[in-house]
C-alpha cells in the first residue's frame, strides 16, 4: 500500500504541470531545435525573404543606390556585362575563396552562356537585370525600356532563378521613364562608389589598388565578368578580397547589405552618369 501512494504521488507530480507551463516546455524545445531541423532550402528561402524584405524598405524611400552606410564592415562586390566564357572561372574563384557576390547579367547572353549563371544561382550568389541587350536605356521609349527589363528578367525566372530585384544600368545612362518602369517592376537601381575600370585591361594590379582604394563600409565595388577578356579581374580577385579582410571589411551580395546597413533616407537621387 506504501509503494502504490508513492506511485499514486509520483505520478500525480509528474502530470500536474498546468497548461501553459507545459505548453511553454514544449515550445522552448521547438525552438531550440527549429534552427538544426530547417533545411539548406529552407534556410535560403527564410533569408531571400528577408533580403527582399530589405530591398522593399530601401524602395519605399529611394529608387537608386550608390553605396550602403557606413555602419558596418561590409562591402559590395559587383559583376557587370555577364554571363560570358570567364564567368564560371571567376565564380569558381569567389566559391574557393568563400565569398558571395552580385552579378548583373544580360539576358541575350544566356542564350550562349547559361551555364554561368546557372552556377551563380548554385553557388548563392546574386543575379539582377542588366537589361536584355545593353542599350543606353534614356534614349530608348517607354514600351522599349519595359521590354529590356522584362525579357531579362523572363530569362532568368525560366533558368529557375528567383526574379531580380536589382537593375543595373547598362553605361549608368537612365531617365524618369526609367524611375517608371523600375517601380512598376519593383526594381532597384545599383549603381556604384568604385570603379575598377578592368574593361579597360588596366592591369591585375591596378585593378587590385582601384578597388580597394575605394573600399569602405558601404562601398559598392564594380568589376565585369564579361565584355571582353576577364582574365585580369579573375586573378585580381585573391589580392582584392585578402585586402579587404585585412581591414576587417567583408564582401557581400547588394541584397545582405541592404539588410545590414542600407543607406539612410534623405540623399539626393542619383543622377545618369552618362550624361543623358
Amino acid at each position: 500500500m506504501v509503494l502504490l501512494a508513492l506511485l499514486i504521488a509520483a505520478l500525480a507530480r509528474g502530470g500536474g504541470h498546468g497548461p501553459g507551463r507545459s505548453s511553454t516546455a514544449t515550445g522552448a524545445g521547438a525552438q531550440r531545435t527549429a534552427g538544426p531541423r530547417l533545411s539548406a532550402i529552407q534556410q535560403q528561402a527564410l533569408t531571400e525573404r528577408a533580403e527582399n524584405n530589405a530591398i522593399d524598405r530601401v524602395l519605399a524611400y529611394t529608387p537608386a543606390i550608390t553605396h550602403g552606410a557606413d555602419r558596418g564592415n561590409e562591402v559590395a562586390l559587383t559583376f557587370d556585362d555577364g554571363p560570358g566564357p570567364y564567368t564560371e572561372r571567376l565564380v569558381e574563384v569567389l566559391n574557393r575563396l568563400h565569398v558571395k557576390a552580385t552579378f548583373f547579367a544580360i539576358g541575350e547572353e544566356e542564350r550562349y552562356f547559361s551555364g554561368g549563371t546557372l552556377l551563380e544561382l548554385r553557388s548563392g550568389d546574386v543575379v539582377g537585370d542588366h537589361t536584355e541587350t545593353h542599350p543606353m536605356m534614356a534614349s530608348l521609349s517607354r514600351h522599349d525600356q519595359h521590354e529590356e527589363l522584362f525579357e531579362q528578367i523572363a530569362r532568368i525566372e525560366l533558368l529557375g532563378g528567383p526574379r531580380p530585384r536589382l537593375f543595373r544600368p547598362p553605361y549608368g545612362s537612365f531617365n524618369a521613364t526609367t524611375f517608371e518602369q523600375l517601380h512598376a517592376m519593383h526594381l532597384l537601381m545599383v549603381l556604384w562608389s568604385t570603379d575598377t575600370a578592368d574593361y579597360t585591361l588596366p592591369g591585375v594590379r591596378a585593378i587590385v589598388e582601384r578597388a580597394l582604394a575605394g573600399a569602405h563600409p558601404g562601398a559598392i565595388i564594380l568589376m565585369h565578368d564579361a565584355g571582353g577578356n576577364r582574365a585580369e579581374t579573375i586573378a585580381a580577385l585573391p589580392a582584392i578580397i585578402a585586402g579587404l579582410r585585412k581591414r576587417g571589411l567583408r564582401p557581400v551580395t547588394i541584397p545582405r547589405l541592404m539588410l545590414d546597413d542600407p543607406p539612410p533616407p534623405g540623399l539626393p537621387i542619383p543622377t545618369s552618369l552618362a550624361g543623358d
